[in-house]
Parts: structure tokens; C-alpha cells; sequence
């Protein structure tokens, strides 16, 4: 039997602690390969979207901005290259991670070159292959964390991933937000930019992980991991609420800037309330759905966390009675952020629940590019609908859209409650193999 696969070591590891656990190279790794990963997100979004209202263009063009992100929803389709070739010398997880770090940059600084005074489509080829870079960075980092991480750090390793993209996002919307006020949008992408540095820095000073022989052909690499999903009961019909679940939060949140900003709050005040105020919200609710999916159970926390997470959408409304009044912009945000966290920690349980652990990777790329799909595809309109029935509406549409996938979610009751009975969500994820 193996260290890592005896009992007693990983008791003795478990035992040594967290400050211990911190203390490792890969763990801190970890932690700046998220910061990495999450830089590039709101760029292309929330940041964009801000820059575009300020230039004037109309709301439905803003919407559209949700399509630069396509990459994000086919990630999987280009995966397999990075287990088979290996890139420069640096070995095949730190090559192709320097390589798409690098194209990061050059993307981000080109896309805040650009900018909306150039037009539209130029700005949005510029997004897209900021898009593009960050996705392929994603899929690299997933593979390295999952290969450089001993199985009993697996969650630990993702929690410090975890942390680091949610600081790389409030930088990146929060902060950038703010700094736009001082230095102008061009200046804060070419400084966000230059934050890619991190992720550079990094690749360098990674270890290459230990790696598998991959030379095991394109049947097993791509078609027998989806083989194995398929089998699954309901599995086309799990596919449509991974997409289905979120789409109603996913849909108000790609018009929430170009919305506040219109009824008058400033970008300090977003900067501020929404993102510095509001990540602590997300964080909250996150430990608050952890804790609360092993004590309920998977399927009544999909269930009510998903209400939840869609009256806090419709809530939203009551912003266009109140006018640009901070307090009230604080507790919708709270609400709505707290229901994210909590929704977030139980579909990312059924998510694992799913998972085949023989083919983890290959699958959650399946099922991370299909949870894209709202907010890059179905909330690309979300402009025009906004520009059509007006702001208080268009938030309640969007409460009523999660009801679809509620209502999907109870066919799925009686084997996923049988599924997860001896097992919760986290334990699903992370129990080794038999």
C-alpha cells in the first residue's frame, strides 16, 4: 500500500494542520494559480460593460458583451491537447501555462488599447481572445492543481484556489472600478495587465507536477469519459439543468452595472458597495451552503437555495423605487450575494455528485462549459429585454426564470437523494476510491 494511500499517514498528515498545509510550496501554488485564473474573468465583463455605458453605446450592445465569453463554454473542445503535447521545456503542465499566460497578457493590455473608441467589433475580437487565453489558462491550472496535490489535499488545494480567483475577481471588478475613476479605463487594463505577472512568476516557480503517460489515444482520452457520464439516469436531462438552474441569476447579473450606473449610483459607490461589500456576502453564504448541504441534503438545498437565489434576483426591483440610496443597494446586494454563495455551494455538490472519478477532469470540463452557457449564450439578449419592458421587470423575469429548473430539479429527487444518503456532496467529491 502506498504513503499516500495508508490510513495512518494521512491521519498523521491530516493531524499536522492547516498551518502546516500552508506552509507547502504547492499550496501556496495553488492560492496564486487562482488569483491567476480569476484576473481575466471580469475584465471581459463587468469592467467592459462599465467602460461601454460610459462611451455611450446602448444597452443592447452592453448585453451582447456576454458572448465574448463563448471560449469559456467549449473549453472542452481543445482540452485534450494539453494531456498529450508537451510545450518548451519547462514540461507539459508549466509550458502550456507559461504559454497562455503569456498571450494573456498581450490580449489584456491589446483589449484596453483598443477600447470602445475604436468600435465595436474590434473591441470585442480583443475580448474574445482575452476569453480564449483564460479559458485554455483555466484548463491547465485544473489539470496542474489535480496532479501536483496529494489526494487527501485535494480539498484543501481547491479551497485556496477557490480564495485566490474570488480576490483576483473583487481586484479585478471592485478594484479596477475604482481605479477607472483615477486613471482612466485604458490605464487600469495595462495595470491589470501587469497583474498577470503573478501567474508568471508562479509557472516558474511551480514544480512540474508528476504526469500520466499520454500517449493513451483519442478514444480514451475524450470518448469513453463521456461514454461513462451517459450512462448516467437522466444524464441528458441533468445536462439541461446544469444549464437551466442559474440561468435567471446569470441574466440579471449581465446588466447589473450598465443598471446601476443608469439610475445614478457612481463607480466609487459600486466599486465599494457591490464588489468590496458584497465579496464578503458571497463569502459567507458559500461557508453558510457548505455547511448547510451536509446537515439537509443535496437535493432540498438545490432546491431552496435555488428559491432563494431567485427571489433575491427579483429583489432587485425595488432598487427603481428607491433611486441611488446606498443603504438599500447594500442589502439587496447582501441578499442577493449571500443566496449566490449558497446556491453556488450546493450546485458545485451536485456537480461532484455527478462526476464519474475516473474521468473527473474530462467531465467537469464537460459540465463547467455547459454552466457557461447562460452567461455567456442565453443572457446575451439581456440588453434588448432590459431596453424593452424597463428595469423593474426585467429583474422579476429573471426571479421567474429559475423555475424551470426547480421544477426539473424533483424528477431528479428519489436517485439523488439515494445517491447521496451514505455520502455527502463534499464527501461524494473527495472520498477516495474503494
Amino acid at each position: 500500500m502506498s504513503a499516500e494511500a495508508d490510513p495512518a499517514t494521512a491521519r498523521r498528515r491530516g493531524g499536522r494542520g492547516i498551518l502546516h498545509r500552508l506552509t507547502r510550496k504547492r499550496m501556496f501554488v495553488a492560492l496564486l494559480m487562482g488569483f491567476s485564473s480569476g484576473l481575466p474573468l471580469l475584465l471581459t465583463s463587468t469592467l467592459l460593460q462599465a467602460w461601454l455605458t460610459r462611451r455611450g453605446y446602448n444597452l443592447g450592445l452592453i448585453g451582447l458583451v456576454a458572448l465574448f465569453g463563448l471560449p469559456y463554454s467549449f473549453e472542452f473542445a481543445w482540452a485534450p491537447l494539453f494531456d498529450r503535447y508537451t510545450l518548451g521545456r519547462l514540461g507539459r503542465r508549466r509550458g502550456w501555462l507559461l504559454a497562455t499566460q503569456i498571450l494573456l497578457v498581450a490580449a489584456i493590455a491589446g483589449l484596453g488599447l483598443v477600447g470602445p473608441a475604436h468600435g465595436f467589433l474590434p473591441i470585442a475580437a480583443a475580448a474574445v481572445l482575452v476569453c480564449f487565453f483564460s479559458a485554455s489558462q483555466d484548463t491547465v491550472i485544473n489539470a496542474y492543481r489535480r496532479e501536483s496535490l496529494a489526494e487527501d489535499e485535494q480539498p484543501f488545494g481547491a479551497s485556496l484556489y477557490v480564495n485566490g480567483y474570488r480576490i483576483a475577481m473583487l481586484v479585478a471588478s471592485g478594484g479596477g472600478l475604482i481605479l477607472s475613476h483615477y486613471v482612466g479605463f485604458r490605464d487600469t487594463y495595462l495595470l491589470m495587465a501587469a497583474g498577470m505577472s503573478v501567474g508568471l512568476l508562479t509557472s516558474l516557480w511551480a514544480d512540474e507536477p508528476p504526469g500520466r503517460d499520454p500517449g493513451r489515444g483519442w478514444r480514451a482520452l475524450v470518448l469513453e469519459p463521456l461514454k461513462s457520464f451517459f450512462a448516467q439516469e437522466d444524464a441528458l436531462l441533468v445536462l439541461v439543468f446544469v444549464v437551466l438552474y442559474k440561468v435567471g441569476d446569470l441574466t440579471a447579473s449581465n446588466m447589473t452595472i450598465p443598471f446601476y450606473l443608469r439610475i445614478g449610483y457612481s463607480r466609487v459607490t459600486i466599486g465599494l458597495v457591490v464588489k468590496l461589500f458584497g465579496y464578503w456576502a458571497i463569502v459567507a453564504g458559500g461557508i453558510l451552503g457548505g455547511i448547510a448541504s451536509l446537515r439537509i441534503g443535496l437535493y432540498r438545498s438545490l432546491f431552496w437555495f435555488g428559491l432563494l437565489q431567485a427571489a433575491a434576483t427579483a429583489s432587485y426591483a425595488a432598487l427603481t423605487l428607491s433611486g441611488p440610496n446606498t443603504a438599500a443597494l447594500a442589502a439587496v446586494v447582501s441578499l442577493e450575494n449571500l443566496s449566490l454563495g449558497m446556491s453556488t455551494a450546493a450546485f458545485v455538490g451536485f456537480l461532484a455528485v455527478m462526476t464519474d472519478r475516473r474521468y473527473t477532469a474530462t467531465q467537469f470540463a464537460l459540465l463547467t462549459s455547459l454552466m457557461a452557457v447562460p452567461r455567456v449564450i442565453l443572457s446575451a439578449p439581456a440588453g434588448y429585454l432590459a431596453q424593452a419592458i424597463g428595469w423593474a421587470p426585467f429583474f422579476l423575469v429573471c426571479g421567474l426564470l429559475a423555475a424551470p429548473g426547480l421544477v426539473l430539479l424533483r424528477r431528479f429527487r428519489a436517485w439523488l437523494e439515494a445517491r447521496t444518503e451514505a455520502a455527502s456532496p463534499l464527501e461524494a467529491a473527495v472520498a477516495p476510491d474503494a
